[in-house]
């Protein structure tokens, strides 16, 4: 500690909880805040309605500015951050994805974390870390240094997490515990609507409804963590379940096996799946709400493994469906080819990539825009994925013979404008849609191809005669989703040119003055990427490139034509997204095929 931090240091008395005035005396000393500000925070604090509140929460409350930065506010973190500096212990950020959830729970009890507003956060075989709010209370050091019978370090963290994660780790290690010891009733919901209630997580000590409260507190923590993705995935002993958040898996909680199969029951009744029948794949469906009180969509998907059944839910956000396709990462000219290519009243639009790529965001976005009240839009996927109330949707169902091609069939009949078939998988579904596209409607549907030339070659590998292809496509767009760099901690690099060239290469173009890179912060979970964008190949189905869809030989002539007409293959829409600093080389080399001329 330098000495003119010394100076700033505040020494209040010993034991003693956090006093108003001695902190903002720090804040005044660093040039945080000024004399008008002090008044107003020591004015405000005397009204009767804020004195429950911690003096930081209190403090972020009346949002003032950060006298020090320009444009910044002094929000909880930031004082939390200056509550460290004055006191001399560590900051730190509380992160519950890094948290042994199990372990740090045993340290102490909940009444005593709760009385002394403290939370153990990492524990080692001779240390306890300590996150607290109320850096000068120490009356309960020297118990839990008795009973741990480790070295105490303390840290300060935000006293809103505190409280909150204190409520919830220990909610779930209950309830946890309470599962595993004894069976749990279960009942299922009555219909597919049905509106699952989140946010009603119990005190410690309620011991019932033990695997409500723990699948309560996995959906809410999954939507708080902005996951796309929920694994649960059973072990030989423990169970793991992890969050994809922006593309990379992160385990969450290791749970017992008897726990984590109770678990995955009440999920399938939720879901409306055959809790009985563990043999065989399943799919469902559930409709929730995210903690600000939005409607999400869940898809569950079950699938036997050597130590049980597996279960993945992947969560579908509304909120996307009314992004506009720049938000979404389609821009410049491939945005304006996109717009022509739906502009089309008739033909089949398809739109290719590998799962996880973000073509159901796409079509969605698209159909959502299309569905005026002039238009009637209908679907046939396997599963629904989103319900949208513009659109009349239906699903495929093989137990019953219904399938893509008898679905497509069926649509016809319903008097359509707009058709979205949610893959063409064989022949007769590739059928249906020409005769769709024939007779006067747009398509819109999926392939699995690794670039947007290639899907022509994949029709012609179902058996669609060339002359049906050049009659009713009309555009194929690839896609693929990459990571964005965390806007609070990216800067400006300098870029290799043999980079740069792998990721151009066979074309010469221009190399860029600066690249972007990110260390990793608090924000970002020390990754460096926050949030993810689509990057887009998008081709016209021009009369000039109908000339090479006769033959899957003409492959190389088609791609070479395309890029003649301004597509942009999927590493050079990549190399435009690093020149403007939204990603980086390896991420694009990551998710990209190569180039090919």
């Amino acid at each position: 500690m330098t000495a003119v931090e010394a100076k700033q240091k505040i020494t209040p008395k010993k034991n003693a909880p956090l006093d108003l005035k001695d902190f903002l005396d720090g804040l005044v000393k660093t040039g945080r805040i000024n004399k008008e500000d002090y008044d107003l925070a020591v004015g405000e604090r005397h009204a009767s309605q804020h004195r429950d509140k911690h003096i930081l929460q209190f403090l972020a409350d009346l949002n003032l500015g950060d006298r020090k930065t320009e444009g910044r506010k002094l929000d909880i973190e930031t004082l939390t951050m200056a509550l460290s500096e004055q006191c001399g212990q560590n900051y730190y950020r509380i992160d519950p994805l890094k948290i042994d959830v199990a372990r740090v729970t045993q340290v102490m009890d909940y009444k005593f974390s709760q009385r002394h507003q403290i939370l153990a956060v990492e524990e080692t075989p001779f240390e306890v870390i300590i996150a607290s709010a109320e850096p000068y209370l120490n009356v309960w050091e020297s118990v839990l240094e008795h009973t741990s019978q480790k070295v105490l370090r303390r840290v300060v963290a935000n006293p809103v997490d505190i409280k909150r994660l204190t409520t919830e780790f220990y909610s779930l290690s209950k309830s946890i515990q309470g599962a595993t010891a004894s069976g749990v009733q279960r009942k299922g919901i009555g219909n597919l609507e049905q509106m699952l209630e989140l946010g009603n997580i119990k005190e410690p000590e309620a011991n019932d409804q033990h695997i409500v409260n723990v699948v309560d507190w996995l959906l809410q923590y999954a939507f708080e963590q902005r996951a796309s993705d929920i694994h649960i995935e059973p072990r030989r002993e423990k169970g793991n379940i992890r969050f994809r958040i922006d593309g990379v898996l992160y385990t969450v909680y290791a749970l017992p096996m008897q726990a984590l199969a109770a678990v995955t029951s009440r999920l399938k009744i939720l879901g409306r799946m055959n809790v009985a029948e563990k043999r065989k794949p399943q799919d469902g469906r559930i409709k929730t709400k995210s903690p600000n009180g939005d409607e999400v969509e869940l898809r569950l998907s079950t699938l036997p493994t050597a130590f049980g059944e597996k279960l993945v839910m992947r969560i579908f956000d509304p909120e996307v469906l009314l992004k506009p396709f720049e938000e979404l990462g389609l821009i410049n000219e491939d945005l304006k080819r996109w717009k022509q290519i739906i502009k089309n009243n008739t033909g089949i639009v398809i739109i290719t990539g590998p799962t996880g790529s973000g073509k159901t965001t796409t079509l969605y976005s698209t159909l959502r825009m299309l569905a005026t009240e002039e238009v009637n839009v209908c679907t046939i996927e396997d599963p629904i994925e989103m319900i949208e109330e513009s659109f009349n949707q239906m699903q495929v169902q093989e137990n019953i013979d219904l399938d893509f091609a008898d679905g497509v069939k069926a649509l016809l009949r319903q008097d359509p404008d707009i058709i979205m078939i949610g893959e063409v998988r064989d022949l007769p579904t590739a059928e249906m849609a020409i005769q769709a596209a024939l007779t006067g409607h747009l398509v819109f549907t999926t392939l699995h191809t690794n670039d947007a030339p290639t899907a022509i070659t994949r029709l012609l590998e179902l058996g669609v005669p060339p002359y049906l292809i050049k009659a009713t496509v009309v555009g194929v767009v690839a896609q693929r989703l990459v990571r964005r760099l965390c806007p609070d901690c990216k800067k400006p690099t300098d870029i290799q040119p043999d980079t740069w060239e792998s990721l151009t290469a066979p074309w010469k173009v221009k190399l860029p003055k600066h690249a972007h890179d990110a260390e990793g912060c608090l924000e970002c979970r020390e990754t460096g990427f926050k949030g993810r964008e689509g990057i887009y190949e998008v081709m016209p189905f021009t009369e000039s490139l109908q000339r090479f869809a006769d033959d899957k030989s003409s492959l190389p002539d088609l791609r070479r034509q395309a890029y003649k007409e301004g597509m942009l293959s999927l590493r050079l829409c990549g190399a435009q997204k690093v020149a403007a600093g939204v990603t980086t080389v390896n991420e694009i080399l990551r998710v990209t095929p190569e180039n090919k001329n």
